[in-house]
């Protein structure tokens, strides 16, 4: 092989990969978009295959805003529920346990030297 075909070979698998990422993400706005109807989606897919690269063009000039906005609004409600998630299975701060010691200490259900050891835990 000469140097401009490994060159050649290189540009078209860039551009081959392009179009498949650029696929993946229409097809999954068309997806995430709740405004377009059924047939909408389909006639975008059928022209995605049909003229590819014309109709991902058409499609990023059209509805680029709005990609950028579902996606937004996606990974901002992907991110609280990471966040839910990571608050309920993280237990509670040394704060509220030195809270939760202090209320068995006034209850009389422990006594000082407790508390304090409770309170050496929290802190660690």
């Amino acid at each position: 092989m000469e140097f401009m075909d490994i060159i050649w070979y290189i540009v078209v698998c860039f551009a081959f990969i392009a179009y498949l990422i650029m696929l993946w993400m229409i097809i999954g706005d068309l997806f995430r978009n709740r405004e377009q109807s059924g047939w909408v989606k389909a006639i975008w897919i059928v022209f995605l295959f049909i003229f590819p690269w014309l109709t991902g063009l058409i499609y990023l000039i059209v509805h680029g805003s709005g990609m950028a906005e579902r996606s937004a609004k996606e990974a901002a409600q992907f991110k609280a529920a990471q966040d839910d998630y990571i608050r309920s299975v993280a237990g509670k701060s040394p704060a509220e346990h030195i809270a939760d010691a202090k209320k068995l200490l006034d209850e009389g259900v422990i006594d000082q030297a407790e508390f304090e050891a409770l309170k050496a835990k929290a802190l660690s």
